[in-house]
């Protein structure tokens, strides 16, 4: 499936979350998702589906609970350092309703060592930049940080049954 979104900010309500899922795009490539309480001054409101946001409709589609909704199509313009970019790869491989520790994704990323006490910082300042919750599943990693905020992270691990 292509899934092309316009360039631009876009929000959307989220009565599951109890505030907004925000989407930046740019050049068909999902810049950042957060969840802020309001949108952002230059955000675009969507209230329902929308040519113009299928990422953001899929997005909610996953919020309903009803079926597994893959990301795997969808580009995510990662902009942290080469190493955090191979551990938020590896985070995109987690399949859905299935969690690892911090350690066992160490071990998974190519080039960690789980013994090694910086390989594991580096794992979880990883998960702490990530831009995109929810397309790069960090609430699959029980024991390291979301870059969600802590009541988002607990409602994604709780929709997968985690």
């Amino acid at each position: 499936m292509e899934d092309v979104t316009d360039a631009g900010l876009y929000a959307r309500e989220s009565s599951y979350l109890d505030r907004y899922v925000q989407l930046g795009v740019a050049s068909g490539r999902v810049l950042d998702v957060s969840f802020p309480d309001h949108p952002d001054d230059e955000a675009t409101v969507v209230t329902d589906d929308s040519e113009e946001t299928p990422t953001l409709d899929r997005i909610f589609e996953y919020l309903d609970g009803l079926e597994e909704v893959p990301f795997d199509d969808v580009q995510v313009a990662l902009t942290v350092p080469t190493d955090q970019r191979s551990v938020l790869e590896q985070v995109q491989t987690l399949p859905y309703g299935d969690q690892v520790g911090v350690e066992a994704l160490t071990r998974m990323t190519p080039g960690l060592d789980a013994d090694d006490d910086d390989d594991r910082i580096l794992v979880r300042t990883a998960l702490d930049a990530n831009p995109a919750p929810i397309l790069i599943p960090d609430h699959r990693v029980r024991d390291g940080p979301s870059a969600a905020p802590p009541a988002v992270e607990q409602k994604l691990r709780s929709l997968e049954g985690l």
